[in-house]
């Protein structure tokens, strides 16, 4: 039997992000996932960085999630670890994101209005920067390693969580278990930890699938996303370093396997046709990955000592780069409600402090969980009365400067409270 004060389900970078937020706050904490080229035991975490290659995503970090990671030390911005950060060499990697173009693709009746958000607008730089998966995923199991509170315990998986009056404990695939006052679940859309905690999850499929990779162009991107609203759902282009952008393209799952399966240069000239030059010559196409595309979403964040964040609390489609940052302020707030519990003396997995935490993020998750699926089906729908709604509401942006910055802010998630670790 091993014993921690909290113990994170997961080794994604919201699992990560959140083991690393709760050591920031003083809580001894376990990561409990599989192995990565270990023996399984208890060490220290983040020995071996390796990651699956097949992983082509990558994620636009808002300012306030760029924030988090340079309070975590993953950036290289806490001083305790700079020379290491700056031994990984990752502000090559990161590629600052200047503005969100948003363009009708629909070929409808209403073709609503071309919209650029800039942050130039906020008196910003950027709105973020945008980052390889697997190279994010990197930085965090190097910030990993050498955290203070913080230990791997490695498992091929949790076969069961059994909450109790005291604690948590999570029973091993290989045998044994580990104990905690609170059990954070960071393992995705699959996860058993709202079974365990009795919280009803809803989940959906849409009719759409996700092609995933990166390309080069012959035009710079400036530093600019490009969002085209089309028919089939969003295709999403976000800028790489150099001549190369990310991509998340969007289509009815036969011709997303049909795109997918064409030589690189068949491909690039069918992206090509879709982008109508924005970028250029398309070419360099890196492997692909075809993702089905659904939604999540608990009716719970927490209950019984276990508190679900990121994926296995909640599942978006890929519109405005929310997904990954809305786990990540899950992770932030967390932090926040443990540490005022540590401070007022109580128990981290007790009700109340589960009940702060669900105060701090249910109607994020349900404002934004809900208006991004609205926008997604409305893209599917060839309903007039839709068109002309979208089509007025690209005017009012375009044509209304407080509301195109409110709209900035609120996708930046600078609106209402941000968690102490996401603040400057």
């Amino acid at each position: 039997m091993t014993k921690f004060e909290a113990a994170v389900i997961g080794a994604g970078p919201t699992g990560l992000a959140a083991a690393l937020a709760l050591a920031h706050v003083g809580i001894e904490v376990a990561v409990v996932a599989p192995a990565i080229g270990v023996a399984a035991g208890v060490r220290p975490c983040g020995s071996d960085p390796r990651l699956a290659p097949a992983d082509q995503r990558t994620t636009a970090l808002m300012a306030p999630s760029v924030n988090l990671m340079k309070n975590l030390g993953v950036l290289g911005s806490d001083p305790s670890c700079r020379r290491h950060a700056a031994g990984m060499g990752l502000t090559p990697h990161l590629t600052p994101i200047a503005a969100v173009r948003i363009a009708d693709d629909r070929g409808g009746l209403m073709r609503a209005p071309e919209v650029l958000f800039r942050a130039s607008e906020l008196g910003l730089d950027s709105f973020g920067a945008n980052i390889a998966n697997p190279v994010l995923l990197a930085a965090l199991r190097s910030a990993a390693e050498r955290a203070p509170r913080l230990a791997w315990v490695e498992t091929a998986s949790v076969k069961g969580i059994a909450p109790g009056a005291s604690c948590v404990r999570l029973e091993l695939a290989e045998g044994g278990f580990v104990e905690a006052a609170l059990a954070v679940a960071a393992d995705g859309r699959n996860s058993i930890g709202p079974a365990a905690a009795g919280i009803k999850v809803d989940a959906w499929s849409y009719p759409q699938a996700a092609i995933v990779t990166s390309f080069g162009h012959s035009r710079p991107h400036d530093g600019i996303v490009n969002e085209l609203h089309r028919h089939a759902g969003p295709l999403t282009t976000v800028p790489l370093p150099g001549r190369r952008s990310g991509l998340v393209w969007a289509e009815e799952p036969g011709t997303a396997d049909r795109l997918a399966g064409l030589p690189d240069t068949a491909f690039a000239a069918e992206l090509e046709e879709r982008l109508q030059g924005v970028l250029g010559a398309v070419a360099d196409v890196a492997p692909r990955a075809l993702h089905r595309l659904g939604g999540l979403r608990a009716e719970r964040m927490a209950a019984a000592r276990i508190a679900l964040v990121g994926e296995a609390a909640h599942v978006v489609a890929p519109i405005g780069a929310q997904g990954l940052n809305l786990g990540l302020r899950d992770a932030a707030a967390l932090a926040d409600c443990v540490a005022e519990a540590r401070a007022g003396r109580q128990d981290i997995g007790s009700p109340g402090a589960l009940a702060a935490y669900e105060r701090a993020r249910a109607a994020d998750v349900l404002g934004r969980s809900v208006s991004i699926d609205l926008l997604n089906r409305s893209l599917l729908t060839d309903l007039l009365p839709v068109d002309m709604l979208r089509g007025l509401a690209a005017h009012l942006v375009v044509n209304f400067a407080p509301l195109r910055r409110l709209l900035m802010r609120e996708g930046m998630g600078l609106a209402g409270h941000l968690p102490s670790l996401m603040r400057r």
